[in-house]
Protein backbone atom coordinates (compact mmCIF):
# COMPACT_ATOMS: atom_id res chain seq x y z
CA UNK A 1 0.00 0.00 0.00
CA UNK A 2 3.01 2.45 -0.29
CA UNK A 3 3.32 2.39 -3.50
CA UNK A 4 4.82 5.91 -5.04
CA UNK A 5 2.76 7.51 -7.70
CA UNK A 6 5.08 6.30 -10.32
CA UNK A 7 4.85 2.72 -9.76
CA UNK A 8 1.03 3.22 -9.47
CA UNK A 9 1.24 4.59 -13.07
CA UNK A 10 3.48 1.81 -13.73
CA UNK A 11 0.51 -0.81 -12.94
CA UNK A 12 -1.72 1.14 -15.17
CA UNK A 13 -3.63 -1.19 -17.83
CA UNK A 14 -3.18 1.54 -20.36
CA UNK A 15 -4.67 -1.22 -23.48
CA UNK A 16 -8.29 -0.77 -21.89
CA UNK A 17 -10.14 2.02 -24.20
CA UNK A 18 -13.52 1.47 -22.55
CA UNK A 19 -14.01 0.23 -18.53
CA UNK A 20 -17.08 -1.48 -17.61
CA UNK A 21 -19.30 1.72 -17.01
CA UNK A 22 -17.96 3.46 -19.97
CA UNK A 23 -19.83 4.06 -22.73
CA UNK A 24 -18.78 2.45 -25.71
CA UNK A 25 -19.63 3.66 -29.14
CA UNK A 26 -22.13 0.58 -31.21
CA UNK A 27 -19.89 0.01 -33.94
CA UNK A 28 -16.93 -1.07 -31.52
CA UNK A 29 -19.81 -2.67 -29.37
CA UNK A 30 -20.99 -4.43 -32.46
CA UNK A 31 -17.66 -5.41 -33.46
CA UNK A 32 -16.34 -6.80 -30.29
CA UNK A 33 -19.23 -8.84 -29.23
CA UNK A 34 -19.32 -9.90 -32.90
CA UNK A 35 -15.58 -11.60 -31.89
CA UNK A 36 -16.99 -12.66 -28.82
CA UNK A 37 -19.60 -14.70 -30.14
CA UNK A 38 -17.33 -16.73 -32.43
CA UNK A 39 -15.14 -17.48 -29.30
CA UNK A 40 -18.59 -19.21 -27.55
CA UNK A 41 -20.28 -20.66 -30.35
CA UNK A 42 -17.76 -22.82 -31.30
CA UNK A 43 -17.08 -24.25 -27.88
CA UNK A 44 -20.81 -24.36 -26.76
CA UNK A 45 -22.13 -26.34 -29.77
CA UNK A 46 -19.13 -28.33 -29.56
CA UNK A 47 -19.82 -29.63 -25.70
CA UNK A 48 -23.06 -30.19 -26.68
CA UNK A 49 -22.43 -32.30 -29.06
CA UNK A 50 -19.68 -34.42 -27.56
CA UNK A 51 -22.49 -35.24 -24.81
CA UNK A 52 -25.54 -36.03 -26.95
CA UNK A 53 -23.58 -38.43 -29.17
CA UNK A 54 -21.89 -39.86 -26.56
CA UNK A 55 -24.62 -40.83 -24.59
CA UNK A 56 -26.32 -42.00 -28.15
CA UNK A 57 -29.11 -39.62 -28.18
CA UNK A 58 -31.17 -38.91 -31.29
CA UNK A 59 -31.23 -35.96 -33.81
CA UNK A 60 -34.39 -34.67 -31.86
CA UNK A 61 -32.59 -33.82 -28.51
CA UNK A 62 -29.53 -32.92 -30.02
CA UNK A 63 -31.30 -29.48 -31.83
CA UNK A 64 -33.01 -28.95 -28.95
CA UNK A 65 -29.93 -29.04 -26.27
CA UNK A 66 -27.65 -26.85 -28.60
CA UNK A 67 -31.21 -24.45 -29.25
CA UNK A 68 -31.38 -24.50 -25.23
CA UNK A 69 -27.92 -24.17 -24.43
CA UNK A 70 -27.36 -21.21 -27.09
CA UNK A 71 -30.18 -19.40 -25.07
CA UNK A 72 -29.04 -20.11 -21.88
CA UNK A 73 -25.84 -19.03 -22.16
CA UNK A 74 -26.94 -15.17 -23.87
CA UNK A 75 -29.15 -14.71 -21.52
CA UNK A 76 -26.41 -15.96 -18.43
CA UNK A 77 -23.97 -13.63 -20.03
CA UNK A 78 -26.51 -10.93 -20.66
CA UNK A 79 -27.12 -11.64 -16.41
CA UNK A 80 -23.48 -11.48 -16.09
CA UNK A 81 -23.02 -7.82 -17.31
CA UNK A 82 -26.28 -6.55 -15.47
CA UNK A 83 -25.82 -7.21 -12.23
CA UNK A 84 -29.14 -7.21 -10.94
CA UNK A 85 -29.33 -7.23 -7.51
CA UNK A 86 -27.15 -9.79 -5.95
CA UNK A 87 -27.23 -11.55 -9.24
CA UNK A 88 -24.44 -10.84 -12.20
CA UNK A 89 -20.52 -9.90 -12.29
CA UNK A 90 -21.58 -6.37 -13.92
CA UNK A 91 -18.76 -7.06 -16.41
CA UNK A 92 -17.75 -8.92 -19.39
CA UNK A 93 -18.27 -12.37 -18.33
CA UNK A 94 -18.85 -14.95 -21.50
CA UNK A 95 -20.63 -18.24 -20.32
CA UNK A 96 -21.24 -21.11 -22.34
CA UNK A 97 -21.51 -25.14 -21.90
CA UNK A 98 -18.40 -26.53 -20.86
CA UNK A 99 -16.03 -29.56 -20.60
CA UNK A 100 -16.45 -29.49 -16.43
CA UNK A 101 -19.24 -31.60 -16.58
CA UNK A 102 -18.95 -34.17 -19.78
CA UNK A 103 -17.74 -37.36 -18.37
CA UNK A 104 -20.31 -37.13 -15.60
CA UNK A 105 -23.36 -36.03 -17.72
CA UNK A 106 -22.24 -39.32 -20.62
CA UNK A 107 -22.22 -41.43 -17.82
CA UNK A 108 -25.44 -40.03 -16.67
CA UNK A 109 -27.27 -40.61 -19.57
CA UNK A 110 -25.81 -44.30 -19.84
CA UNK A 111 -26.85 -45.35 -16.54
CA UNK A 112 -29.60 -43.87 -16.06
CA UNK A 113 -31.79 -41.30 -18.28
CA UNK A 114 -32.31 -37.88 -19.46
CA UNK A 115 -34.70 -36.65 -16.83
CA UNK A 116 -32.45 -38.02 -14.01
CA UNK A 117 -29.36 -35.58 -15.45
CA UNK A 118 -31.93 -32.25 -15.37
CA UNK A 119 -32.57 -33.03 -11.77
CA UNK A 120 -29.12 -33.48 -10.78
CA UNK A 121 -27.78 -30.89 -12.70
CA UNK A 122 -30.66 -28.34 -10.63
CA UNK A 123 -28.70 -29.82 -7.73
CA UNK A 124 -25.80 -29.00 -8.62
CA UNK A 125 -26.95 -25.15 -9.37
CA UNK A 126 -27.60 -25.11 -5.44
CA UNK A 127 -23.75 -25.16 -4.85
CA UNK A 128 -23.24 -22.09 -6.47
CA UNK A 129 -25.66 -20.23 -4.53
CA UNK A 130 -24.38 -21.54 -1.42
CA UNK A 131 -21.03 -20.36 -2.50
CA UNK A 132 -22.29 -16.84 -2.68
CA UNK A 133 -23.92 -16.94 0.98
CA UNK A 134 -20.62 -18.45 2.81
CA UNK A 135 -18.09 -16.56 0.34
CA UNK A 136 -16.78 -14.41 3.22
CA UNK A 137 -16.39 -17.23 5.36
CA UNK A 138 -13.94 -19.47 2.57
CA UNK A 139 -12.30 -15.84 2.26
CA UNK A 140 -8.95 -17.12 3.53
CA UNK A 141 -9.20 -20.58 1.39
CA UNK A 142 -10.60 -18.59 -2.21
CA UNK A 143 -7.02 -16.59 -2.48
CA UNK A 144 -5.34 -15.24 -4.95
CA UNK A 145 -2.91 -18.00 -5.44
CA UNK A 146 -5.95 -20.65 -5.90
CA UNK A 147 -7.47 -18.24 -8.48
CA UNK A 148 -3.54 -17.96 -10.53
CA UNK A 149 -3.04 -21.26 -10.01
CA UNK A 150 -6.06 -22.47 -11.87
CA UNK A 151 -5.89 -19.89 -14.51
CA UNK A 152 -2.73 -21.30 -15.50
CA UNK A 153 -3.97 -25.20 -15.25
CA UNK A 154 -6.95 -23.94 -17.65
CA UNK A 155 -4.34 -22.96 -20.07
CA UNK A 156 -2.04 -25.72 -19.84
CA UNK A 157 -5.14 -28.16 -20.21
CA UNK A 158 -6.12 -25.99 -23.05
CA UNK A 159 -3.27 -25.77 -25.10
CA UNK A 160 -2.57 -29.74 -26.30
CA UNK A 161 -6.32 -29.20 -27.45
CA UNK A 162 -5.56 -25.80 -29.69
CA UNK A 163 -2.26 -27.86 -31.32
CA UNK A 164 -4.16 -30.92 -32.37
CA UNK A 165 -6.50 -28.71 -34.10
CA UNK A 166 -4.02 -27.42 -36.21
CA UNK A 167 -3.89 -30.14 -38.33
CA UNK A 168 -7.29 -31.54 -38.28
CA UNK A 169 -8.43 -30.96 -42.12
CA UNK A 170 -10.96 -32.48 -44.20
CA UNK A 171 -9.39 -35.68 -46.37
CA UNK A 172 -7.86 -35.07 -49.46
CA UNK A 173 -6.62 -31.60 -48.46
CA UNK A 174 -2.93 -30.89 -48.49
CA UNK A 175 -1.54 -32.02 -45.22
CA UNK A 176 0.54 -28.31 -44.48
CA UNK A 177 -2.52 -26.57 -45.58
CA UNK A 178 -3.59 -26.58 -41.92
CA UNK A 179 -0.64 -25.61 -40.73
CA UNK A 180 -0.17 -22.60 -43.34
CA UNK A 181 -3.47 -21.30 -42.31
CA UNK A 182 -3.25 -21.39 -39.08
CA UNK A 183 0.48 -19.78 -39.20
CA UNK A 184 -1.43 -17.13 -40.89
CA UNK A 185 -4.21 -16.74 -38.10
CA UNK A 186 -1.58 -16.23 -35.68
CA UNK A 187 0.91 -14.05 -37.66
CA UNK A 188 -1.56 -11.17 -38.51
CA UNK A 189 -3.24 -11.53 -34.96
CA UNK A 190 -0.36 -10.75 -33.24
CA UNK A 191 0.81 -7.97 -35.76
CA UNK A 192 -1.92 -6.52 -35.23
CA UNK A 193 -2.03 -6.47 -31.14
CA UNK A 194 1.43 -5.32 -31.11
CA UNK A 195 1.40 -2.84 -33.93
CA UNK A 196 -2.00 -1.73 -34.74
CA UNK A 197 -2.97 1.75 -33.41
CA UNK A 198 -6.66 2.89 -32.43
CA UNK A 199 -9.86 1.28 -33.77
CA UNK A 200 -7.99 -0.87 -35.93
CA UNK A 201 -6.29 -2.90 -32.63
CA UNK A 202 -9.96 -3.60 -31.58
CA UNK A 203 -10.48 -5.76 -34.76
CA UNK A 204 -7.07 -7.89 -34.11
CA UNK A 205 -9.23 -11.18 -33.55
CA UNK A 206 -11.52 -11.20 -36.11
CA UNK A 207 -8.90 -9.90 -38.93
CA UNK A 208 -6.80 -12.89 -37.77
CA UNK A 209 -9.89 -15.11 -38.18
CA UNK A 210 -10.83 -13.76 -41.59
CA UNK A 211 -7.40 -13.91 -42.63
CA UNK A 212 -6.90 -17.37 -41.74
CA UNK A 213 -10.05 -18.22 -42.96
CA UNK A 214 -8.97 -16.82 -46.58
CA UNK A 215 -5.88 -19.01 -46.81
CA UNK A 216 -7.76 -22.34 -45.94
CA UNK A 217 -9.98 -21.35 -48.93
CA UNK A 218 -7.24 -21.57 -51.39
CA UNK A 219 -6.33 -24.95 -49.67
CA UNK A 220 -9.48 -26.22 -49.67
CA UNK A 221 -10.06 -26.54 -45.75
CA UNK A 222 -13.35 -24.33 -45.96
CA UNK A 223 -16.39 -26.36 -46.23
CA UNK A 224 -19.38 -24.38 -46.98
CA UNK A 225 -22.31 -26.80 -47.73
CA UNK A 226 -23.07 -26.45 -44.23
CA UNK A 227 -24.41 -22.74 -44.55
CA UNK A 228 -25.99 -23.34 -47.63
CA UNK A 229 -28.15 -26.56 -46.77
CA UNK A 230 -28.65 -24.87 -42.86
CA UNK A 231 -32.00 -23.08 -43.01
CA UNK A 232 -32.86 -19.30 -42.25
CA UNK A 233 -35.04 -18.99 -39.35
CA UNK A 234 -36.40 -22.32 -37.33
CA UNK A 235 -37.96 -22.88 -33.72
CA UNK A 236 -37.32 -25.70 -31.61
CA UNK A 237 -38.98 -28.77 -31.21
CA UNK A 238 -40.63 -28.58 -27.96
CA UNK A 239 -41.98 -31.85 -27.84
CA UNK A 240 -38.18 -33.48 -27.52
CA UNK A 241 -37.50 -31.46 -23.57
CA UNK A 242 -37.49 -34.56 -22.12
CA UNK A 243 -38.57 -32.93 -18.46
CA UNK A 244 -37.30 -32.90 -15.28
CA UNK A 245 -37.34 -36.21 -12.34
CA UNK A 246 -39.50 -34.39 -9.52
CA UNK A 247 -38.79 -38.13 -7.80
CA UNK A 248 -35.52 -39.37 -7.69
CA UNK A 249 -34.64 -42.71 -7.64
CA UNK A 250 -31.51 -44.81 -7.11
CA UNK A 251 -29.99 -44.14 -9.52
CA UNK A 252 -29.94 -40.64 -9.15
CA UNK A 253 -28.50 -41.00 -5.53
CA UNK A 254 -25.58 -42.84 -7.09
CA UNK A 255 -24.50 -40.46 -9.42
CA UNK A 256 -25.24 -37.40 -6.93
CA UNK A 257 -21.72 -37.60 -4.93
CA UNK A 258 -19.60 -37.18 -8.24
CA UNK A 259 -21.50 -34.35 -9.24
CA UNK A 260 -21.77 -32.26 -5.78
CA UNK A 261 -17.73 -32.82 -6.15
CA UNK A 262 -17.62 -31.29 -9.76
CA UNK A 263 -20.21 -28.52 -8.85
CA UNK A 264 -18.12 -27.27 -5.87
CA UNK A 265 -14.50 -27.16 -8.11
CA UNK A 266 -16.36 -25.26 -10.69
CA UNK A 267 -17.99 -22.88 -7.82
CA UNK A 268 -14.43 -22.54 -7.00
CA UNK A 269 -13.26 -21.63 -9.68
CA UNK A 270 -16.43 -19.50 -11.01
CA UNK A 271 -15.31 -17.19 -7.78
CA UNK A 272 -11.60 -16.76 -9.07
CA UNK A 273 -13.19 -15.98 -12.46
CA UNK A 274 -15.31 -13.14 -10.46
CA UNK A 275 -11.92 -11.47 -8.49
CA UNK A 276 -9.81 -11.94 -12.20
CA UNK A 277 -12.30 -10.39 -14.40
CA UNK A 278 -12.29 -7.21 -12.26
CA UNK A 279 -8.71 -6.31 -12.45
CA UNK A 280 -8.40 -7.15 -16.38
CA UNK A 281 -11.22 -4.84 -16.98
CA UNK A 282 -9.81 -1.91 -14.85
CA UNK A 283 -6.93 0.99 -16.24
CA UNK A 284 -5.49 0.98 -12.55
CA UNK A 285 -5.44 -1.75 -9.74
CA UNK A 286 -8.44 -1.54 -7.71
CA UNK A 287 -9.52 -3.79 -4.60
CA UNK A 288 -11.72 -6.76 -5.46
CA UNK A 289 -15.07 -6.03 -5.11
CA UNK A 290 -16.38 -9.45 -3.82
CA UNK A 291 -20.11 -8.56 -3.90
CA UNK A 292 -19.45 -8.79 -7.26
CA UNK A 293 -18.21 -12.38 -7.37
CA UNK A 294 -20.87 -13.01 -4.92
CA UNK A 295 -22.94 -11.74 -7.93
CA UNK A 296 -20.91 -13.60 -10.32
CA UNK A 297 -21.59 -17.21 -8.81
CA UNK A 298 -25.03 -16.37 -8.06
CA UNK A 299 -25.92 -15.89 -12.04
CA UNK A 300 -23.68 -18.98 -12.65
CA UNK A 301 -26.20 -20.25 -10.19
CA UNK A 302 -29.37 -19.43 -12.43
CA UNK A 303 -27.11 -20.11 -15.40
CA UNK A 304 -27.08 -24.05 -14.55
CA UNK A 305 -30.35 -23.39 -12.68
CA UNK A 306 -32.21 -23.39 -16.21
CA UNK A 307 -29.35 -25.53 -17.79
CA UNK A 308 -30.87 -28.21 -15.73
CA UNK A 309 -34.52 -27.30 -16.10
CA UNK A 310 -33.92 -27.23 -20.14
CA UNK A 311 -31.70 -30.48 -19.84
CA UNK A 312 -28.95 -29.64 -21.61
CA UNK A 313 -25.05 -29.23 -20.83
CA UNK A 314 -24.72 -26.56 -17.58
CA UNK A 315 -23.20 -23.62 -18.71
CA UNK A 316 -19.91 -22.25 -17.49
CA UNK A 317 -17.84 -19.17 -17.43
CA UNK A 318 -15.46 -18.98 -20.18
CA UNK A 319 -13.03 -16.58 -18.43
CA UNK A 320 -10.07 -17.21 -20.92
CA UNK A 321 -11.99 -16.19 -23.51
CA UNK A 322 -13.63 -13.52 -21.80
CA UNK A 323 -10.21 -12.11 -20.46
CA UNK A 324 -8.50 -12.37 -23.76
CA UNK A 325 -11.30 -10.64 -25.91
CA UNK A 326 -10.62 -7.44 -23.29
CA UNK A 327 -7.06 -8.00 -23.75
CA UNK A 328 -7.17 -8.17 -27.36
CA UNK A 329 -9.36 -5.37 -28.02
CA UNK A 330 -9.12 -3.05 -25.04
CA UNK A 331 -12.95 -3.25 -24.94
CA UNK A 332 -14.41 -3.90 -21.41
CA UNK A 333 -17.85 -2.32 -21.24
CA UNK A 334 -20.62 -4.05 -20.02
CA UNK A 335 -23.01 -3.54 -22.96
CA UNK A 336 -20.59 -5.88 -24.79
CA UNK A 337 -21.68 -8.51 -22.55
CA UNK A 338 -25.18 -7.58 -23.30
CA UNK A 339 -24.64 -6.91 -27.01
CA UNK A 340 -22.61 -10.98 -26.58
CA UNK A 341 -26.42 -12.07 -24.66
CA UNK A 342 -28.53 -10.72 -27.84
CA UNK A 343 -26.69 -12.35 -29.96
CA UNK A 344 -26.65 -15.55 -29.01
CA UNK A 345 -30.35 -15.95 -28.09
CA UNK A 346 -31.12 -14.36 -31.95
CA UNK A 347 -28.36 -17.33 -33.05
CA UNK A 348 -30.61 -20.00 -31.77
CA UNK A 349 -33.09 -19.28 -33.65
CA UNK A 350 -30.93 -18.60 -36.86
CA UNK A 351 -29.13 -21.43 -38.08
CA UNK A 352 -28.07 -20.39 -40.92
CA UNK A 353 -25.79 -17.77 -38.90
CA UNK A 354 -24.68 -20.19 -36.59
CA UNK A 355 -23.52 -22.11 -39.70
CA UNK A 356 -21.81 -19.17 -40.65
CA UNK A 357 -19.58 -19.17 -37.25
CA UNK A 358 -19.51 -22.88 -36.79
CA UNK A 359 -17.63 -23.21 -40.15
CA UNK A 360 -14.52 -21.53 -39.38
CA UNK A 361 -12.07 -24.51 -40.18
CA UNK A 362 -10.49 -26.02 -37.59
CA UNK A 363 -6.61 -24.76 -37.74
CA UNK A 364 -8.18 -21.07 -37.65
CA UNK A 365 -9.58 -21.63 -34.33
CA UNK A 366 -6.90 -23.79 -32.78
CA UNK A 367 -3.96 -20.84 -33.79
CA UNK A 368 -6.51 -18.27 -32.15
CA UNK A 369 -6.84 -20.63 -29.11
CA UNK A 370 -3.43 -20.84 -28.71
CA UNK A 371 -3.39 -17.14 -28.53
CA UNK A 372 -6.05 -17.02 -26.02
CA UNK A 373 -4.18 -19.81 -24.03
CA UNK A 374 -0.98 -17.98 -23.89
CA UNK A 375 -3.04 -14.99 -22.75
CA UNK A 376 -4.60 -16.36 -19.82
CA UNK A 377 -0.78 -17.97 -18.28
CA UNK A 378 0.23 -14.66 -17.85
CA UNK A 379 -3.08 -13.44 -16.40
CA UNK A 380 -2.38 -16.27 -14.33
CA UNK A 381 1.08 -15.47 -13.20
CA UNK A 382 -0.28 -11.73 -12.82
CA UNK A 383 -2.75 -13.12 -10.39
CA UNK A 384 -0.73 -14.98 -8.24
CA UNK A 385 1.69 -12.60 -7.86
CA UNK A 386 -1.09 -10.42 -6.58
CA UNK A 387 -0.42 -10.75 -2.74
CA UNK A 388 3.32 -11.77 -3.47
CA UNK A 389 4.85 -14.63 -3.71
CA UNK A 390 6.56 -15.81 -0.49
CA UNK A 391 8.24 -19.49 0.09
CA UNK A 392 5.08 -21.14 1.88
CA UNK A 393 2.81 -19.85 -1.17
CA UNK A 394 5.65 -20.55 -3.67
CA UNK A 395 5.85 -24.15 -2.99
CA UNK A 396 1.87 -24.60 -3.02
CA UNK A 397 1.56 -23.29 -6.52
CA UNK A 398 4.65 -25.48 -7.61
CA UNK A 399 3.58 -28.81 -6.02
CA UNK A 400 0.07 -27.39 -8.01
CA UNK A 401 1.25 -26.58 -11.01
CA UNK A 402 3.80 -29.99 -10.96
CA UNK A 403 0.35 -32.37 -10.02
CA UNK A 404 -1.99 -30.62 -12.42
CA UNK A 405 0.39 -30.80 -15.22
CA UNK A 406 1.36 -34.39 -14.51
CA UNK A 407 -2.04 -35.73 -14.41
CA UNK A 408 -2.92 -34.32 -17.30
CA UNK A 409 -4.13 -37.10 -18.57
CA UNK A 410 -5.95 -38.88 -16.10
CA UNK A 411 -5.08 -42.23 -17.01
CA UNK A 412 -3.04 -43.02 -13.01
CA UNK A 413 -5.94 -42.90 -11.39
CA UNK A 414 -8.04 -44.90 -14.07
CA UNK A 415 -7.10 -48.15 -11.96
CA UNK A 416 -8.15 -46.81 -9.04
CA UNK A 417 -11.01 -44.54 -9.62
CA UNK A 418 -12.30 -46.33 -12.82
CA UNK A 419 -12.95 -44.28 -16.04
CA UNK A 420 -15.92 -42.27 -15.17
CA UNK A 421 -13.98 -40.67 -11.96
CA UNK A 422 -10.63 -40.45 -13.34
CA UNK A 423 -12.19 -38.56 -16.17
CA UNK A 424 -14.66 -35.66 -14.28
CA UNK A 425 -12.12 -35.23 -10.96
CA UNK A 426 -8.52 -36.89 -12.05
CA UNK A 427 -7.69 -34.95 -14.22
CA UNK A 428 -5.03 -32.51 -14.11
CA UNK A 429 -6.61 -29.36 -13.84
CA UNK A 430 -9.50 -30.55 -11.01
CA UNK A 431 -5.93 -32.25 -9.18
CA UNK A 432 -4.30 -29.25 -9.47
CA UNK A 433 -7.19 -26.96 -7.77
CA UNK A 434 -8.39 -28.97 -5.52
CA UNK A 435 -4.15 -29.02 -4.37
CA UNK A 436 -3.52 -25.74 -3.88
CA UNK A 437 -7.40 -25.72 -1.88
CA UNK A 438 -5.78 -28.30 0.51
CA UNK A 439 -2.27 -26.93 0.97
CA UNK A 440 -3.85 -22.91 1.33
CA UNK A 441 -6.18 -24.52 4.16
CA UNK A 442 -3.63 -26.55 5.61
CA UNK A 443 -1.39 -23.29 5.87
CA UNK A 444 -4.75 -21.54 7.47
CA UNK A 445 -5.28 -24.22 10.18
CA UNK A 446 -2.12 -25.03 10.97
CA UNK A 447 -1.03 -21.07 11.50
CA UNK A 448 -0.60 -19.63 15.34
CA UNK A 449 -3.84 -19.46 17.55
CA UNK A 450 -6.25 -16.36 16.76
CA UNK A 451 -7.05 -13.84 19.21
CA UNK A 452 -11.07 -12.57 19.25
CA UNK A 453 -12.48 -9.41 20.31
CA UNK A 454 -16.45 -8.89 19.99
CA UNK A 455 -17.28 -5.19 20.11
CA UNK A 456 -19.82 -2.39 19.01
CA UNK A 457 -18.40 -0.19 16.05
CA UNK A 458 -17.92 3.36 18.54
CA UNK A 459 -15.35 5.51 19.39
CA UNK A 460 -16.06 3.94 23.10
CA UNK A 461 -14.29 0.91 21.65
CA UNK A 462 -10.93 2.11 21.82
CA UNK A 463 -10.07 1.54 25.05
CA UNK A 464 -10.48 -2.32 24.82
CA UNK A 465 -9.09 -2.20 21.32
CA UNK A 466 -5.89 -1.08 22.90
CA UNK A 467 -5.81 -3.51 25.58
CA UNK A 468 -6.21 -6.26 23.49
CA UNK A 469 -3.42 -5.04 20.89
CA UNK A 470 -0.92 -4.59 23.71
CA UNK A 471 -1.81 -8.00 24.99
CA UNK A 472 -1.14 -9.15 21.42
CA UNK A 473 2.16 -7.73 20.94
CA UNK A 474 2.75 -8.77 24.64
CA UNK A 475 2.38 -12.88 23.48
CA UNK A 476 4.85 -12.33 20.56
CA UNK A 477 7.77 -10.73 22.91
CA UNK A 478 8.05 -7.23 20.37
CA UNK A 479 9.60 -4.67 21.44
CA UNK A 480 8.36 -1.09 22.19
CA UNK A 481 8.49 0.29 19.24
CA UNK A 482 6.95 -2.22 17.43
CA UNK A 483 4.15 -2.56 20.19
CA UNK A 484 3.45 1.12 19.67
CA UNK A 485 3.41 1.02 15.96
CA UNK A 486 0.94 -2.19 16.59
CA UNK A 487 -1.74 -0.30 18.51
CA UNK A 488 -1.29 3.19 16.20
CA UNK A 489 -2.34 1.14 13.56
CA UNK A 490 -5.36 -0.22 15.25
CA UNK A 491 -6.26 2.99 16.40
CA UNK A 492 -6.13 4.36 13.00
CA UNK A 493 -8.12 1.23 11.57
CA UNK A 494 -10.94 1.98 14.41
CA UNK A 495 -10.85 5.86 13.05
CA UNK A 496 -10.93 4.77 9.56
CA UNK A 497 -14.37 2.45 10.21
CA UNK A 498 -15.88 5.03 11.87
CA UNK A 499 -16.01 7.69 9.00
CA UNK A 500 -17.07 5.24 7.01
CA UNK A 501 -20.24 4.46 9.28
CA UNK A 502 -23.23 5.50 8.27
CA UNK A 503 -25.52 6.92 10.72
CA UNK A 504 -23.14 7.56 13.78
CA UNK A 505 -26.24 8.92 15.58
CA UNK A 506 -28.32 5.50 15.21
CA UNK A 507 -29.47 3.99 18.52
CA UNK A 508 -27.75 0.49 17.67
CA UNK A 509 -23.85 0.84 16.31
CA UNK A 510 -23.03 -1.75 13.86
CA UNK A 511 -21.01 -5.38 15.55
CA UNK A 512 -17.35 -5.36 15.33
CA UNK A 513 -14.98 -8.53 15.36
CA UNK A 514 -11.63 -8.04 15.32
CA UNK A 515 -9.33 -10.78 15.20
CA UNK A 516 -5.78 -11.25 15.88
CA UNK A 517 -3.41 -13.21 14.08
CA UNK A 518 0.09 -13.41 15.68
CA UNK A 519 3.42 -14.02 13.50
CA UNK A 520 7.41 -13.35 14.83
CA UNK A 521 7.54 -10.57 12.06
CA UNK A 522 3.97 -9.69 11.32
CA UNK A 523 0.75 -9.41 13.46
CA UNK A 524 -2.51 -9.30 11.11
CA UNK A 525 -5.36 -7.89 12.33
CA UNK A 526 -9.19 -8.46 10.68
CA UNK A 527 -11.91 -6.02 11.74
CA UNK A 528 -15.03 -7.63 10.37
CA UNK A 529 -18.31 -5.21 10.48
CA UNK A 530 -21.64 -4.97 9.01
CA UNK A 531 -21.79 -1.64 6.83
CA UNK A 532 -21.41 -1.25 3.18
CA UNK A 533 -19.43 1.87 2.53
CA UNK A 534 -16.45 3.31 0.14
CA UNK A 535 -13.55 1.09 -0.08
CA UNK A 536 -10.50 1.54 2.03
CA UNK A 537 -8.15 0.21 -0.11
CA UNK A 538 -9.05 1.60 -2.88
CA UNK A 539 -9.24 5.30 -0.84
CA UNK A 540 -5.36 4.64 0.34
CA UNK A 541 -4.58 4.28 -3.43
CA UNK A 542 -6.46 7.19 -4.52
CA UNK A 543 -4.08 8.86 -1.24
CA UNK A 544 -1.14 7.65 -2.78
CA UNK A 545 -1.44 9.45 -6.13
CA UNK A 546 -1.89 12.77 -4.36
CA UNK A 547 1.14 15.29 -3.27
CA UNK A 548 -0.96 18.65 -2.07
CA UNK A 549 -1.94 18.79 2.25
CA UNK A 550 -4.14 15.97 3.63
CA UNK A 551 -7.80 17.40 4.25
CA UNK A 552 -8.62 16.94 7.73
CA UNK A 553 -11.14 13.50 6.72
CA UNK A 554 -7.74 12.01 5.32
CA UNK A 555 -5.32 12.18 8.25
CA UNK A 556 -6.59 8.68 9.94
CA UNK A 557 -6.07 6.94 6.15
CA UNK A 558 -2.87 8.67 5.49
CA UNK A 559 -1.54 7.43 9.34
CA UNK A 560 -3.18 3.89 8.45
CA UNK A 561 -1.00 3.58 5.31
CA UNK A 562 2.07 4.97 7.54
CA UNK A 563 1.97 2.27 10.63
CA UNK A 564 0.64 -0.63 8.72
CA UNK A 565 2.50 -2.89 6.09
CA UNK A 566 -0.40 -3.84 4.10
CA UNK A 567 -4.08 -3.30 4.05
CA UNK A 568 -6.81 -4.82 2.17
CA UNK A 569 -10.59 -4.11 2.51
CA UNK A 570 -13.36 -6.99 1.11
CA UNK A 571 -16.68 -6.01 1.07
CA UNK A 572 -19.77 -8.37 0.83
CA UNK A 573 -23.36 -8.27 0.43
CA UNK A 574 -23.83 -8.07 4.28
CA UNK A 575 -20.31 -7.81 6.18
CA UNK A 576 -17.02 -5.97 5.56
CA UNK A 577 -13.75 -7.54 6.52
CA UNK A 578 -10.58 -4.87 6.44
CA UNK A 579 -7.36 -6.95 6.95
CA UNK A 580 -4.17 -5.16 8.10
CA UNK A 581 -0.50 -6.21 8.60
CA UNK A 582 1.83 -4.56 10.79
CA UNK A 583 5.20 -5.52 10.98
CA UNK A 584 7.73 -5.85 14.02
CA UNK A 585 10.44 -7.10 15.75
CA UNK A 586 11.39 -8.32 19.46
Amino acid sequence: MRDSPSVTRARLNRHIRYEPDDPCPPLVTAGVAFQGVVLILANTVLMVTIIVRAAGEGEAYLAWAVFAALVIAGVTTALQAAHVGRVGAGHILMTGAGPHFIAISVVALTEADLATLASLIVVSSLFQFAMAAWLPFLRRIVTPIVAGTALMLIAVAVMPIAVGRLTDVPAGAPEGGGLIAAGVTLAVTTGMVLRATGVWRLWAPLGGILAGCAAALFFGLYDLRPMAEASWFDLPDIAAWPGVDLAPDARFWALLPVFVIVSVVAAIKTSSDGAVIQQASARKPRATDFRLVQGALNASGVGILLSGLAVTPPVIIYLPSSVSLINLTGVAARRVGYAIGGILFALAFLPRLTAVLLSVPSPVMGAFLLIIMGLLFVEGIRTVFQDGLDPQKGLVVGVALALGVGLESGSVFEGVLGATWSASIGNGMTIGVLATVLLTAFLELTSPRRRRLDVELDASAAAGIDAFLRGLAGRVGWNETSRERLRAAGHEALECLLQLREDPAADRAPRLILIGRPGRAVVELEFLVVFEKENIEDHLTYLSERADTPEESELSFRLLRHYASSVRHRQYHGIEIVTVKVAGSR
